[in-house]
């Protein structure tokens, strides 16, 4: 999330427009040149995997301090889940502000509380009350920074390339968790705890960097006051159309499931939850990729419903129980995984859906509302599988998703999903 200096001879403060580019031909998709040639887009990217890489590893140095400290579970969990759970309650009162904020200064001021609040938690002595008191607050200010990101992606990209430039971006997070756990590990094994949290404050301190230095300064896309009264108004606004309250849904809670079966591989299988988890990534970057890059907009339309089954059926097969092979497990979590791709789609659609002076707002209520059912997801995860067995909460939720996919699918044929519903 860069900001560029503006060039000798533009008026102050002007925003910076992307370059013309001739558009794709009717089935040629954009590629990934494209993107690059487009100004702002490589710092914006640059600045959100700093940040994803800072909330892995600060993270997973926090629930390790957390353990420590308490011997719960419970609260090592909360300690990765709890900013998601927040950011729902940023959702209802904040959110308004991701259209009425000047992008550069938004994204850049939240890296930068995000690197004070992550440094204050590696404080020797913290109680762990302090602790969750800081996530709660970083919670609340990560509400904002979808919505502002992804606001601006749709500012920078035509909006032909809006659906690449989001897997592109889809990608970076799946990559800089995988190698945010791996860092976090080896920052363990070498400094501690609090030293992680530092490491993971020092990239938060960078994507605000990268943000200030490398985004052009724009104007908010909304005019008037910020309230929680507003935000409140834009969301119910926003879910009082049924095609895009169903697009919501359909970007929630069949995702979310999943989400839970997945917070279920190190009670599945300890010795091999960190090959889940990379086959997991593995099989998420694959569906972005053929997604954005490869399926053709003539069939955009009609492969959301049918990747988020995709994305679902592979684990009915742990109904079988903690005997499956190995082989099959993998091959299972990888080809499910693939299905995320769907979520691309149904953001693309809720775009054209939205008008452009909420374009952040909308995309941020997404973001928020799909960290918040994860994050309850994985809650429900670990109740069932204290009830029955892990193996078996997988199926179940595999089950429920599959249930809430097929629903949703037929509520958005009944209801349609074209941009007719733009102001409504």
């Amino acid at each position: 999330m860069r900001e560029t200096v503006p060039a000798p001879g533009r008026v102050p403060h002007a925003p910076r427009m992307p370059l013309p580019a001739p558009p794709p031909t009717a089935d040629a998709p954009p590629r990934y040149r494209d993107l690059l040639r487009t100004p702002e887009f490589t710092p914006l990217f640059l600045a959100g995997a700093a940040q994803t890489a800072a909330q892995t590893v600060a993270g997973l140095g926090l629930a390790t301090l957390v353990f420590r400290a308490t011997g719960s579970p419970l609260l090592s969990a909360l300690a990765l889940f709890g900013p998601s759970l927040a950011q729902l309650v940023g959702a209802l009162t904040l959110l308004s502000a991701a259209d009425r904020l000047p992008p550069r200064t938004a994204l850049a001021a939240i890296s930068a509380v995000f690197a004070a609040g992550t440094a204050l938690q590696a404080l020797p002595g913290l109680p762990v009350g302090a602790s969750f008191g800081l996530l709660a607050v970083l919670g609340l200010v990560g509400s904002l920074g979808g919505g502002v990101r992804y606001g601006l992606l749709g500012e920078i990209l035509p909006r032909e390339r809006f659906l690449l430039g989001r897997s592109v971006m889809n990608m970076a997070v799946g990559v800089c968790q995988i190698a945010g756990f791996a860092t976090g590990g080896l920052l363990l094994a070498v400094l501690s705890p609090r030293g992680t949290l530092l490491v993971g404050a020092a990239f938060h301190l960078l994507a605000a960097v990268l943000a200030r230095r490398g985004l052009t300064a724009r104007p908010p896309r909304a005019t008037g006051r910020s309230s929680a009264a507003e935000t409140w108004r834009t969301d119910v606004r926003l879910l009082s159309s049924r095609p895009r309250r169903l697009l919501y849904l359909a970007l929630w809670v069949p995702n979310g499931l999943i989400v839970g079966c997945e917070s279920l591989f190190v009670p599945y299988a300890p010795d091999r939850a960190g090959l889940l988890f990379a086959c997991a990534a593995l099989g998420m970057l694959a569906g972005d990729v053929a997604v954005g890059r490869f399926v053709p907009e003539r069939l955009r339309g009609r492969l959301a419903a049918p990747l988020q089954a995709l994305l679902a059926a592979p684990y009915l097969l742990f109904a079988l129980g903690a005997g499956l092979p190995t082989a099959l497990a993998v091959a299972a979590v990888t080809v499910s995984a693939a299905g995320y791709g769907a979520s691309l789609l149904y953001q693309e659609r809720l775009l054209a859906l939205v008008p452009d002076d909420t374009a952040g707002h909308a995309l941020g209520l997404h973001a928020s509302g799909m960290l918040a059912c994860q994050g309850l997801s994985a809650a429900l995860a670990g109740g069932l599988a204290q009830l029955a067995s892990p193996a078996t909460a997988m199926a179940v939720l595999a089950a429920a998703s599959l249930t809430v996919n097929a629903a949703l699918a037929a509520g958005l044929r009944a209801a349609g999903g074209g941009p007719g519903g733009a102001g409504a």
